[in-house]
């Protein structure tokens, strides 16, 4: 088996894994496995490569663009964050007399009326703990990403047209 990353022990070799293997690693990590584990399944059906010196250095350029691209997005999310904390959407209803809803608000309603504010919010980022059944002004949780997380006060008021 020449030219295999061979490190430390000869009872492991490192490889590069091409896909995801399952109690193994995701792929684009370095595993160390034993050689005729990577011999006879790894290497012949694709799920890995050989850990050269160059791969290496390859997967460790893929992660800093990885990097970067994640930072782009967190700050990203930020400005949106910031200018979404600052405003307060209103919703339309078809309520009843005693205020309860016909039906209700849910975070596809809340996001669309943020995007047509100009705020790009995905029915995904809107965390509600149930639907919204009634008139009033609520604080709704926004979650972008792990570390970007804002409110927004969504105002539901009964709709001009009665019903």
């Amino acid at each position: 088996m020449s030219g295999q990353a061979t490190t430390g022990s000869s009872r492991s070799v490192e490889v590069l894994l091409v896909h995801d293997v399952e109690n193994l690693g995701r792929r684009g990590e370095i595993v160390r496995v034993k050689p005729g584990y990577a011999r006879n399944f790894l290497l012949p059906q694709g799920r890995a490569t050989v850990a050269t010196v160059q791969n290496k250095r390859m997967v460790e350029r893929h992660k800093e663009r990885l990097a970067a691209i994640e930072q782009d997005r967190v700050k990203s999310y930020i400005k949106i964050a910031d200018s979404v904390s600052k405003y307060s959407a209103t919703i339309e209803a078809h309520a009843t007399a005693d205020n309860h809803l016909y039906g209700s608000v849910v975070a596809r309603d809340i996001s669309e009326a943020l995007k047509a504010a100009g705020h790009p919010v995905e029915a995904e980022h809107v965390r509600l703990e149930g639907p919204i059944k009634e008139l009033g002004m609520y604080t709704v949780k926004l979650k972008f990403h792990e570390k970007v997380q804002t409110e927004v006060k969504v105002w539901v008021v009964p709709s001009a047209t009665s019903g």
